[in-house]
């Protein structure tokens, strides 16, 4: 028999075991700045702290609360490069271009972790990325994928596990092989989110929650932001709403569309678990993809369910039990504690968005699942590219992400038949 909590469906586990967040005020009024933010997640918030560091006027809007979004809600699992593996970025751009790409990747990394070490953010950072191979035939994709990496990209931190090694590290014999990452690992995204707008407001950025923009119109050389607030007037804007863009900006609303992912947390595990022992966070080889790690205090956080519309299911643990069952047989039992859902932005690329949507107006978004990194350094850059540019953001402007077909009237449900076929080829 299987044991049903009692949950609070859409209370996370961070926000739950985090305690009183800071808050920030409404917009009280007109505003005027040099650089106006809509979107209070890792890419605004980091775009705020950097802006105002270097003596620039800012005002970040959000319309909810910081963390209330999918930085807040996600994962908190880093990666390595981009979301797709630098041989088929290599496809699609040449080989300069992939490297360059997975050099920004890697700084990115670097800069979450030593932002969080300046700022003495403790988001709760454990080393380790373990992914995992669902179907025999991938295995050999994994063996290859580290000795390219090694060999063409010189990263030297990851390690090819065969069936029995990996199933030694998981605490599983589910999947058939894969590769452990020695050079990345996971955190809290929520402790990070509220550490990063205290040093955002500590360095002099006007911070407000609960504002939504309602509109955004750049004319004259000026761009003004509308909300019920009050009208915020500057030189230039940046849109960081990503997948809750829409009725916002319509350029950035075809080429960012939210759907929604599910994970639920379990009582903590015990010491003697056999489940990930050595800590790491893990994903796999599906479209669908199985995101999983163990908290700070030993709980399993286990993602994977997709929806591919704007609501939340009636039931999320029992979706989630029945993976974390397949993977775990011997956990069919264990309570779980809290089960919530995020809206993360996708582009038909599995890209960043990154582009000038109107004068002065820049949108970045879209990170697929891929943005605790990326977002919180594209943030940084979009401050680099006000001070003077940044060939990191210029590189990432490149990625080319085109619209989802259908307009206005057809994009969600060709993106819902269409992720809905992908994620039939993961069963067979």
């Amino acid at each position: 028999m299987s044991y049903q909590s009692p949950i609070s469906p859409g209370i996370s586990f961070y926000e739950a075991t985090h305690g009183e967040r800071p808050e920030y005020g409404r917009l009280g009024g007109p505003a005027t700045a040099d650089v106006v933010i809509v979107g209070g997640g890792f890419t605004g918030l980091q775009a705020a702290y950097h802006l105002a560091a270097s003596g620039k006027d800012v005002v970040l809007i959000e319309g909810a609360r910081f963390g209330d979004g999918a930085s807040g809600r996600n994962g908190g699992q880093l990666g390595t490069g981009q979301r797709a593996w630098p041989d088929e970025l290599e496809d699609d751009f040449g080989k300069a271009a992939s490297h360059q790409l997975f050099a920004v990747a890697e700084r990115a990394k670097a800069h979450l972790l030593d932002f969080a070490a300046r700022h003495d953010i403790d988001a709760d950072f454990r080393p380790g990325q373990i992914s995992a191979a669902h179907k025999a035939g991938y295995v050999k994709d994994y063996r290859e994928h580290v000795s390219r990496m090694a060999g063409e990209y010189g990263y030297e931190h990851l390690s090819f596990l065969d069936r029995d090694a990996l199933a030694s590290k998981l605490g599983s014999t589910r999947y058939f092989g894969g590769c452990h990452d020695a050079g990345t690992g996971h955190i809290n995204p929520l402790k990070y989110v509220v550490g990063l707008a205290k040093a955002a407001a500590k360095a002099g950025a006007r911070l407000h929650e609960k504002t939504r923009a309602r509109a955004i119109d750049s004319s004259g050389g000026k761009v003004t932001v509308k909300t019920d607030h009050g009208d915020i007037v500057a030189g230039q804007a940046l849109i960081a709403c990503n997948a809750f863009i829409e009725g916002l900006e319509p350029v950035t609303s075809a080429h960012v569309m939210p759907i929604r992912s599910f994970i639920g947390a379990t009582v903590p595990l015990g010491h003697n678990s056999p489940v990930i022992p050595g800590g790491e966070s893990v994903d796999d080889s599906r479209f669908v993809v199985r995101y999983f790690r163990k908290s700070a205090d030993g709980r399993l956080l286990f993602g994977g369910r997709e929806a591919y519309t704007s609501d939340n299911p009636t039931d999320i643990s029992s979706h989630i039990r029945r993976q974390i069952t397949e993977i775990y047989p011997d956990l069919d039992d264990v309570e779980i504690t809290h089960a919530w859902g995020g809206s993360v932005g996708v582009t038909l690329s599995r890209r960043p968005f990154v582009r000038e949507v109107m004068k002065n107006v820049t949108s970045i978004g879209g990170f697929s699942g891929h943005g605790v990194m990326l977002s919180n350094y594209c943030g940084k850059l979009y401050a680099d590219h006000v001070n003077g540019g940044s060939e990191d953001l210029e590189a990432m402007r490149g990625l080319k992400v085109g619209p989802f077909p259908g307009g206005d009237r057809f994009r969600k449900p060709l993106l819902f038949l269409a992720l809905t076929w992908y994620s039939l080829r993961d069963r067979f």
